[in-house]
Order: C-alpha cells, then sequence, then structure tokens
C-alpha cells in the first residue's frame, strides 16, 4: 500500500512537472539574438530571400543601446552612406551624420518596412548544438527553448560595460557613472569632472562637459590616433578607403598623420602621444578605432579640457595619478568602452574566443561558424561590417534553404 502510495505520488509529481515544463519553440528559419542594428539587418536580408526569423531581444525596445545608453549629443561619427543598413538608405533629408535620435527613427522605420517584430524581454542564458537533431537550441530566462538549424549571434560587441577596478573606489564621495549612465553634462555644470577613457567617446562627453560649463579632465594611459572628422570636405574614413584602392596601407597611415599634423597640429605636446603603428594598421591589427575630433582638441589645446596620466587610487574627495598629482573632483565618468557576452551562453562552440568574445577568425572571415552558426557585426568596423556580414549570412543560409528544399516566404 505504502508503495503504491509512492508511485502514486511520483506520478503526480512528473505530470505536474511536464505541465510545468513549456514546449519547445520549433523555427523554420533562423533563430537570431539580438535586437539592434546587425540584428534587424540579418532578418531584413533574411526576409529579402525569403526566409523567415526570430529575433530574441533581452530589453524591451529596438536597438536598446542606441536608445537607452547614449548620451544626448550622440551622432554618428561616419557619414550616413557609410551606415546606412542593407536594402535600405538613410532619408535625403538626414544630415550627413544623422543624431542618434535621426538612427533611432531610421531603424524604427527599416524594421517596419521589412515587417521585423522582434521579441522583446528575452534574455538568452544559453544556446547548445543539439548533434542528435542537428539544431540549436535557444533558451531564455522566460524558460522559453527555441529549436532552430541556424542560429544568427547578433548580440554585439557592446553588450556589456566595462568597468575597471580601482583602489578606493567605495571611498570616492561622489558619482562614478559609466557613459551607458551619462547623457548630458548640464548636472555637471560648476564641477570637477574626471573622464576616464580618450576613446571617442570620452573625447566627447569632455566636449559636451565644457559646453554645459563643467571642468573636465581626461585620464590618458595609452597612445592615441587623433585624425579631423574630415579632409577636403569629405570624411576621412571615406578619404582613407578611396586611397586604399590604390596604395599600400602603410603609405595610406603616412598620408593621413601628415594631413593630421597639418590640421591638427603636433597632439604629443598637449600629452597625446600617438601610436608607433600607423591608425588603419593598428585598427587591422588590434581593432582600436582611431579618434575622429568633432571639436575637443581645441578645448585640449586651449587647456579647458586638462590630460591626465593613469589613476593610481581614488580617495575620499580625490584622485592621486601615478605621477603623484592630487587633485579634487566632483565626479567621475568611466569612458572605459564595452565588451561582447558571448561566451556568457554560447556553448559547445569554439567559433568565439572566451577571452573577448569575438570571432576566432578575423575578418572577413569571422562571420560564419559551424553546424548553422553565424555572426553579425562582431568585425570592429561599425555598421558597414555589420550589413556586410548581413548580406553574406542571408546568401550562405538561403543557399542550404534551397538546397534542402524549404518553402520561401513570400516576399513583400
Amino acid at each position: 500500500m505504502k508503495y503504491m502510495k509512492e508511485v502514486e505520488g511520483k506520478s503526480i509529481h512528473d505530470w505536474r512537472m511536464r505541465r510545468r515544463r513549456k514546449e519547445s519553440i520549433w523555427i523554420p528559419g533562423a533563430v537570431i539574438v539580438g535586437g539592434g542594428p546587425s540584428g534587424v539587418a540579418a532578418a531584413a536580408c533574411l526576409k529579402q530571400k525569403g526566409i523567415p526569423s526570430v529575433i530574441l531581444e533581452r530589453a524591451d525596445c529596438l536597438a536598446s543601446m542606441w536608445q537607452l545608453k547614449t548620451y544626448d549629443r550622440m551622432r554618428l561619427h561616419l557619414p550616413k552612406h557609410l551606415c546606412q543598413l542593407p536594402l535600405m538608405p538613410f532619408p535625403s533629408n538626414f544630415p550627413s551624420y544623422p543624431t542618434k535620435h535621426q538612427f533611432v527613427s531610421y531603424l524604427k522605420a527599416y524594421a517596419d518596412h521589412f515587417d521585423i517584430k522582434p521579441c522583446f524581454g528575452k534574455t538568452v542564458v544559453s544556446a547548445e548544438l543539439d548533434d542528435r537533431i542537428g539544431h540549436w537550441r535557444v533558451k531564455t530566462e522566460t524558460q522559453d527553448e527555441y529549436v532552430s538549424k541556424w542560429l544568427i549571434v547578433a548580440s554585439g560587441e557592446n553588450a556589456e560595460e566595462v568597468v575597471p577596478e580601482v583602489e578606493g573606489m567605495d571611498e570616492f564621495s561622489g558619482p562614478i557613472l559609466h557613459t551607458s549612465s551619462y547623457k548630458s553634462g548640464a548636472m555637471f555644470s560648476g564641477n570637477n569632472v574626471l573622464v576616464v577613457g580618450c576613446g571617442n567617446s570620452g573625447m566627447e562627453v569632455c566636449l559636451d562637459l565644457c559646453e554645459h560649463n563643467a571642468r573636465p579632465s581626461l585620464v590618458v594611459r595609452d597612445s592615441v590616433h587623433i585624425l579631423p572628422q574630415q579632409m577636403f570636405g569629405r570624411s576621412t574614413f571615406g578619404v582613407s578607403m578611396g586611397l586604399l584602392k590604390w596604395f599600400p596601407i602603410n603609405v595610406v597611415d603616412k598620408f593621413l598623420l601628415v594631413m593630421s599634423h597639418i590640421m591638427l597640429g603636433d597632439t604629443a605636446r598637449f600629452g597625446l602621444q600617438r601610436p608607433k603603428l600607423g591608425p588603419l594598421q593598428l585598427k587591422n591589427l588590434c581593432g582600436k578605432t582611431p579618434v575622429l575630433d568633432v571639436g575637443t582638441l581645441a578645448h585640449i589645446k586651449s587647456r579647458k579640457i586638462k590630460v591626465c596620466r593613469g589613476i593610481k587610487r581614488l580617495t575620499r574627495h580625490a584622485v592621486e595619478f601615478v605621477d603623484g598629482k592630487i587633485e579634487n573632483f566632483d565626479a567621475i565618468i568611466l569612458a572605459t568602452g564595452y565588451k561582447s557576452n558571448v561566451p556568457l551562453w554560447l556553448k559547445g562552440s569554439d567559433m568565439f574566443c572566451e577571452k573577448d568574445g569575438f570571432p576566432r577568425k578575423p575578418f572577413p572571415n569571422g562571420w560564419k561558424g559551424e553546424n548553422g552558426l553565424y555572426a553579425v557585426g562582431f568585425t570592429k568596423r561599425g555598421l558597414l561590417g555589420a550589413s556586410i556580414d548581413a548580406i553574406r549570412i542571408a546568401q550562405d543560409i538561403a543557399h542550404s534553404w534551397k538546397k534542402e528544399g524549404y518553402c520561401t516566404l513570400p516576399i513583400p
């Protein structure tokens, strides 16, 4: 009798567990992890070929990085024709360098045009190939499981903030925030603010602080290439790409450095040492993007922005630098960048490096892995690189789609 009750109890428990467990959601096309520009571009390119897809986005909106984690004055650093997504250009009435609000409106219009509706609030916790069926099982925090033959990783190079550990951070009395939380210099008016990091974001935040009557200082630990945003009325990037069609990269680098010296002067005089390797070679080798000056350098030259060495430690109201100087600050802004989070949830694949979360194969070969695994937007070449990836991925999946006899969707 006792045995029968145990069996009966176990059966009821198993039945309840089956009821609680959700059924897997089978996707006939691709599962795309990430609803930013890269993921949306991949979905549009697939749809153009009649292939369905599902986008899983952890936030509650499209392009959450752009909408929620960028400062108010943000603009595209490259001209719009180099940043447009496949199959749909920017509106002709947009300026050459659209604002973040214009870019977000373009992305929303892009998604509407291709009828792309991401599944919001779907944080992916694991994705793993099921060898028995040759499909990917993608699980979310909400206990949903999506099963698909193709998995496209579009979670991005900037999925998580990088926050360095600095001695005394807990002791410092003022606010310490990452640029992902910075909106405007208005809240720092009249304050001494230390900006840590001299990339494009750090430079532009310093400029914004100056324009709101704050007193910014900039921590520059490493050498950095600063280039004018434009040359001869064209974007410096566009000029570089044109010259690379005719000249080797080292020659183009020398040209860029000569022009930068003529237009900007010797940046080393102001504490901004240039790397030994040229800007394009450094970008190709290390992925380090040169800074495109949008007006910050003039404030550095006039001493409105002070350049500081690396930080040794923080105290309650001050910062001690590695050169022994101690200065008081009211706030610290970390322009220390972002990192990929792919190794946290992608299981059983060696396509991505565990150390940095980028594809092991460098551009232009990092977009395709094995067993239907793809990466879009990990080229370290911005929106242009993401668009190139999206087109290649759609072409590759379309080849398999036709080969295996799937039915295509009608193209709107």
